[in-house]
């Protein structure tokens, strides 16, 4: 597994290579309850602001227009993290506006490329990833949304850093409906909900939109 890169304490510091484990070391600094429900139930999870888990590159997290933010939850008994900023509407119309057009693509958030973190193979709606840190990016349109994953988290988050050698290093692609809110959600937020069976739904909620994003523990490769 590539080398992966955490903070601690908002220092950068290599981890040199160790799998399951690494990736673990860094996610039970964030420690996730998850609690037994019915589908569509709520996971609880410990939420930190500003995370020390989280990748940060160059702009200081305090006085940030858009914090960071980050979810934390279990899927089948293993930890999985979500690292976002988190944007506000303010007024604007942004999902579908200037700021997030529809059919381009978005950093899924602010500032850095959202991330995901997860110490057991996953299914993201039908992408399948091994243990360890990706950058998690979307295409938003009306009816559904493109979600991507990628193997490449040194990258600032801008669409004009997602270069032909960071979309090499994507891991795929899938497509997920997209619903409508009734009320109105004004900063971005990320949560997580108890699916069928041992699954768990990933959904992003901002402005008048709802995203959601299965998730499943997948079979340990050979």
């Amino acid at each position: 597994m590539e080398t992966l890169l955490a903070l601690i304490g908002y220092k950068r510091v290599n981890v040199s290579s160790g799998g399951h484990d690494v990736v673990r070391a860094v996610l039970t600094l964030s420690v996730a309850v998850a609690l037994n429900g019915a589908v569509g139930s709520p996971l609880r999870s410990q939420v930190v602001t500003p995370d020390t888990a989280c990748i940060v590159m160059g702009m200081p997290t305090n006085g940030r227009l858009s914090p960071l933010d980050s979810l934390t939850f279990e899927v089948r008994g293993e930890l999985v993290k979500i690292c976002y900023g988190r944007p506000s509407a303010r007024s604007r119309t942004m999902i579908g506006g200037r700021a997030v057009p529809y059919g381009r693509l978005w950093r899924t958030g602010a500032n850095e490329p959202t991330m995901i973190h997860t110490t057991t193979p996953l299914d993201v709606a039908g992408i399948r990833i091994e243990p360890g840190s990706y950058s998690f990016y979307t295409v938003p349109a009306e009816d559904e949304w493109t979600v991507i994953v990628n193997r490449s988290i040194t990258q600032w988050g801008h669409i004009a850093r997602y270069t032909s050698r960071v979309k090499a290093q994507e891991v795929g692609r899938a497509r997920v409906p997209r619903e409508r809110l009734a009320d109105h959600v004004e900063t971005l937020t990320f949560r997580a909900e108890r699916g069928v069976e041992t699954r768990t739904v990933l959904l992003l909620e901002w402005e008048h939109t709802r995203v959601r994003i299965p998730m499943a523990a997948a079979t340990v490769a050979p």
